[in-house]
């Protein structure tokens, strides 16, 4: 599979990840959401700015870490400890305060010519997909979220 990742703006997290010094992305909510326990090593991560309707970027997936029933200091140990990698701010670092969480750590980032996205009412911040011009203009078809189920 593949995935198309919203990054940011606000925090500049695109930015961040194309300088290399951000090398990990990081997902949480109250349960597994989107994408905890549906990425892997050796997948490809393709990003776009959110808002900017252009997916600019892509890497591999080098590993991940998938956490599910943590307590608050569970939650601030596992995000301090890879804090070198998520380059998170104070306020990112609330937001993902979350019981169940997905950290996902890249390599091989690169540009790439950008895609025009085609966005559908449907989507969330994270895609999962068999390929990426299922969502590119001219190509795209529509999104449901059946690459996004759990396997069992």
């Amino acid at each position: 599979m593949i995935h198309l990742v919203y990054c940011d703006n606000k925090e500049r997290v695109l930015e961040k990840i194309l300088d290399g010094t951000k090398t990990m992305l990081i997902r949480g909510a109250t349960g597994r959401k989107i994408p905890h326990s549906r990425v892997f090593k050796n997948e490809t991560l393709y990003f776009m700015e959110k808002g900017s309707g252009k997916i600019s970027a892509k890497a591999t997936v080098e590993n991940v870490q998938n956490y599910v029933k943590l307590n608050d200091d569970e939650i601030t140990k596992i995000i301090s400890e890879n804090q070198n990698m998520l380059k998170l701010s104070q306020k990112e670092i609330e937001r993902w305060h979350k019981k169940s969480l997905c950290l996902i750590e890249f390599v091989n980032i690169e540009e790439i010519s950008p895609l025009s996205f085609e966005h559908q009412n449907n989507m969330d911040d994270w895609l999962i997909l068999e390929k990426i011009e299922d969502v590119v203009v001219g190509s795209s078809i529509p999104y449901n979220y059946d690459n996004s189920k759990l396997n069992k």
